[in-house]
């Protein structure tokens, strides 16, 4: 233990600098959309640093997708750090919440942690965080701001001298702390906080900080840390609480005391630990009153050292045809969750859509499904886009009409996908025989009727709801024969110049959850069979 009357130098401590892998926010807007929907609650989320950065690197504190789960799964030789998120829902709850307040509610966890022994325990309570978030994913920006709680004691934290243990330890020593601490980190995967007892011929020993007590009364003691710094000079933001919990709990036999940053790295093959730090000296605050919490501090700053929240854009770097899918389907979950909690939107986005006529009632039933996430969607007609058409029917430009006219459902197709590339839409030239219409007497065109039949009831099979929005009632005749027959949701719309006609035909239909199919209900099969 070191002790003297040198002249005491201030602690400062390396921040730590949040690193978000793009899995996270992803993870992120997964759940808010599934799980969280509206809640501003805080929600359980774990990070991690190391201590075997290449010096000269930031002292970083990594978040990545799998931080969401209990319990949380990080690589090898890191150190978990339990964190809370607050989602947000509005930009401007995240501009004008009160950060005072986040920062102290986080600062009174780690306070309560230390004095009712919980940090002791579990030393991985000393690095709390807390994530203010808000997720534009309609845009995919996500507005963020970091707080790293760190305690102040009433006095100045200070030390008699910085060095590193290679200028101090020879090699016996250094090998023998490195064999320490693997056997520890063996034992105890995940704890970066510790206590180092040197015995006089030079081996170490590690023990947790439980084991204080018994510790306290050898004569080279000191406690230790994983140190994610890479500073020559100034060890990492972790080492302020651990401080703070020595003076609470251990002030009564100890005021002055040794601190070994633990550094661990790799260069051309070889490990590195006489980088590390040993602060000599260390003068331990008064032990404070546990009813009253300290000043706290801990708001994460930017590159100007400034404290101010980040923003990441991460629509550049995805597939845009994912992010209108993704985009298309927030819409509907936020509808969803505001005013049809059973809506099944998986149902919904599944259907098979069968669209007879492409004019004015398909070109706006093909838009409205789209809006609702339909997905597979197909038309048929036979006819060809006129001047006329444009500009009654959405889905048509002036150009679709140039040489004779672009097929109705295929231009219909070309823009739906223009408009939204995530649509499986399909189209189909064909026609509809009608009774009282004459198909003619060749051979020819007999056999052309026979396959449009073929035709529209393959479609009809095929499919799980037929819109009849073809110009004539004569049309509509053998479709709703074929969706009867083949127990199809049938929806018939129509347009007067005064009024508007929807009806749904059908049996009433249960829905067959294996093959997402709707069948008649038994007392209907058997009313059919009778007459």
């Amino acid at each position: 233990m070191a002790t003297g009357g040198a002249e005491q130098q201030m602690l400062q401590f390396v921040p730590f600098v949040s690193r978000l892998d793009a899995g996270f926010w992803h993870e992120l807007s997964r759940r808010k959309l599934e799980k969280y929907h509206l809640s501003e609650a805080a929600q359980y989320i774990s990070g991690y640093y190391t201590n075997n950065s290449v010096p000269g690197l930031p002292t970083n504190l990594l978040l990545e997708y799998s931080g969401f789960e209990k319990p949380p799964v990080h690589p090898p030789y890191a150190f978990p750090c339990p964190g809370s998120i607050i989602v947000l829902n509005t930009i401007e709850s995240f501009k004008t919440c009160d950060k005072r307040k986040i920062l102290e509610e986080t600062g009174r966890q780690i306070w309560d942690d230390i004095n009712d022994g919980s940090a002791v325990d579990d030393p991985s309570l000393l690095s709390r965080f807390m994530l203010l978030t808000f997720a534009d994913l309609k845009k995919y920006n996500f507005h963020y701001w970091f707080v790293f709680p760190a305690l102040f004691p009433n006095d100045p934290l200070t030390t008699l001298s910085i060095k590193t243990i290679g200028s101090v330890w020879n090699d016996q020593q250094l090998q023998s702390l490195q064999k320490a601490y693997d056997s520890f980190r063996s034992a105890h995967p995940g704890i970066g906080f510790f206590i180092v007892v040197m015995t006089d011929d030079g081996t170490a020993a590690l023990h947790e900080l439980r084991e204080a007590e018994t510790c306290l009364s050898t004569e080279k003691f000191m406690l230790g840390f994983c140190d994610p710094s890479t500073m020559e000079t100034n060890p990492g933001w972790p080492l302020r609480n651990l401080l703070i919990l020595a003076a609470q709990k251990w002030s009564d036999r100890l005021n002055v005391v040794d601190v070994l940053c633990y550094r661990d790295y790799t260069r051309d093959g070889r490990r590195l630990v006489s980088h590390s730090l040993l602060l000599e000296g260390v003068k331990l605050p008064d032990k404070m009153s546990t009813d009253v919490l300290p000043k706290v501090t801990g708001w994460e700053k930017n590159d100007k050292n400034k404290s101010v929240p980040k923003m990441v854009n991460l629509s550049s770097s995805m597939d845009p045809v994912r992010l209108a899918e993704s985009s298309v389907d927030l819409n509907l979950k936020l509808m969803r969750w505001r005013l049809i909690p059973s809506l099944d939107l998986e149902a919904v986005s599944s259907t098979k859509c069968l669209l007879l006529g492409a004019g004015t009632l398909g070109c706006n039933v093909a838009r409205c499904l789209m809006g609702w996430g339909v997905r597979h969607i197909t038309l048929l007609d036979n006819s060809t886009v006129s001047y006329s058409n444009p500009v009654r029917q959405s889905l048509f430009t002036f150009h679709d009409c140039s040489s004779g006219g672009k097929h109705k459902a295929k231009a219909a197709v070309e823009s739906m996908r223009l408009i939204f590339p995530g649509v499986k839409a399909e189209a189909v030239d064909s026609s509809i025989p009608m009774p009282g219409h004459s198909v003619g007497t060749n051979a020819e065109a007999i056999q052309k009727a026979r396959k449009d039949v073929e035709t529209v009831e393959k479609l009809v099979q095929t499919h799980d709801v037929v819109f009849l929005l073809m110009d004539t009632r004569e049309s509509r005749w053998l479709p709703t024969l074929l969706t009867s027959a083949h127990s199809k949701i049938c929806i018939n719309a129509a347009l007067g110049f005064d009024t508007y006609m929807v009806m749904r035909h059908g049996f009433r239909c249960v829905y067959c959850p294996i093959h997402y199919s709707f069948q008649p209900l038994p007392e209907e099969i058997s009313q059919r069979s009778e007459s």
